[in-house]
């Protein structure tokens, strides 16, 4: 056996589990497509200064977890540890704000962070990316929520929890961190490292740290809302009222930030219920600030992010799909002329339509039937000496046993016809 192994945190994707990537993949993309959205798709690999601009050097994503290297050409290269940083800088470069009015923009693929491997979570993880950029009204807030409730009600995940926050205007942000400061400042020996770390950095992830006795210090913190601005407050009123008048429920949680330092205003995350423990499955928010600070004009936005890898474990144990294709046909042969015969047949078959799948063994017919058996398909083909001679092909319907003989010829004129009892007979 080979020593060559996968590299920690990555992991492959093998055939058994790929179809359940596929359901998401395409029912995502139905969702967007009522939504009226775009696909785009950007490199994995940027210039390290987009992400320490765009995502902020003491957040976790950069300062700790980033892939970064430098390329023969002395430049700095890193793996994206996020997608909206790629996407935004391809909107400045390829001018699609030139085309006026709102971009309504997603993207799927792998992103890379460097931390600890774990269930649903890997150092190589697979992310939904949606964006609206050039829209300050509320209502983009509330379709961009929307749309991923909408994703994860189709998927069948109905049990979820919407926790909504305000981190305001990035003034209402910085009197709100020196409030923080200030708060934290003499419990510091008490705080864990990365929060005594964070304090002079990036005191507002202090609220997200998941130490019990600096759980216990965030209880009394001050609250981000105390900091609004009217204008903040006006907004994140507004988001409330069209998520009510949609019939989306919400949660306020004050102590909700984003990891990641170019968001502004609204911030939420949808958590499910569904295996009895809450389990985050989509986060985002808006970031008015970043298409500016990365060298484009003033462009309002806001997003989100759905790791795929959690979906996966969530509907692999609720059982909600078949990870089985669907297999039409079986087709079994024998001999040199039927062999022949099959694939001319096969290839016939899905012209029409069908999913064939063509045993290719060459072993004997008792081995065939028993892999027709095991393939899921609803009718088998069969060939051999006999058949190939006279032209004729035994259908056999694998659920019942029952077989009838016809010619290769009657087959594919009543093709149609057929497809309508195999769909029959798997409903």
């Amino acid at each position: 056996m080979s020593s060559l192994q996968a590299i920690r945190g990555t992991r492959d994707i093998l055939p058994a589990e790929s179809p359940l990537w596929a359901t998401i993949e395409g029912l995502s993309r139905q969702a967007l497509n009522q939504f009226a959205y775009r696909e785009i798709r950007t490199p994995i690999f940027e210039q390290t200064e987009l992400f320490a601009r765009g995502i902020g050097e003491a957040t976790d994503a950069v300062g700790k977890e980033m892939y970064s290297f430098e390329d023969r050409g002395g430049r700095s290269i890193a793996l994206r540890p996020e997608i909206t940083a790629g996407l935004v800088r391809a909107f400045i470069q390829n001018k699609l704000f030139a085309l006026g009015g709102v971009q309504r923009l997603w993207h799927l693929g792998p992103a890379f962070r460097y931390e600890r491997p774990q269930a649903g979570r890997q150092r190589q993880f697979h992310q939904l990316d949606v964006e609206i950029l050039g829209s300050r009204d509320p209502r983009a807030d509330v379709e961009i929520i929307a749309i991923a409730t909408q994703i994860l009600n189709t998927l069948g995940l109905t049990a979820l929890t919407l926790d909504l926050n305000s981190v305001g205007s990035g003034e209402d942000r910085q009197t709100y961190r020196d409030a923080l400061v200030s708060y934290f400042t003499p419990y510091q020996d008490e705080l864990d490292e990365d929060s005594r770390d964070r304090l002079t950095r990036n005191p507002l992830r202090i609220l997200d740290s998941k130490d019990k006795r600096t759980q216990e210090i965030v209880v009394d913190a001050p609250s981000l809302l105390d900091y609004l601005s009217e204008d903040s407050q006006r907004h994140f009123d507004g988001v409330q009222q069209h998520l009510t008048n949609l019939g989306i429920p919400f949660n306020i949680n004050p102590r909700l930030v984003r990891g990641l330092d170019y968001y502004t205003h609204t911030a939420f995350e949808i958590q499910s219920s569904d295996l009895g423990a809450q389990a985050t499955v989509c986060g985002g928010g808006r970031y008015d600030g970043l298409v500016a600070q990365l060298g484009g004009p003033d462009t309002p936005a806001i997003g989100f992010g759905m790791g795929l890898e959690r979906l996966i474990i969530l509907l692999e144990q609720m059982e909600r799909y078949s990870t089985v294709p669907e297999l039409d046909v079986y087709l079994i042969s024998r001999g040199e002329k039927a062999e022949f015969q099959s694939a001319q047949l096969a290839n016939q078959l899905r012209k029409h339509g069908y999913s064939v799948e063509v045993d290719l063994s060459g072993s004997a017919f008792g081995k065939q039937f028993k892999r027709a058996d095991r393939s899921g398909a609803v009718v088998g083909l069969i060939l051999g000496d006999a058949e190939a001679e006279s032209g004729k092909v035994q259908l056999k319907w694998l659920a019942s046993g029952e077989q009838d003989e016809l010619s290769q010829s009657e087959l594919i004129n009543q093709a149609d016809e057929l497809k309508l009892q195999i769909a029959q007979k798997r409903s």
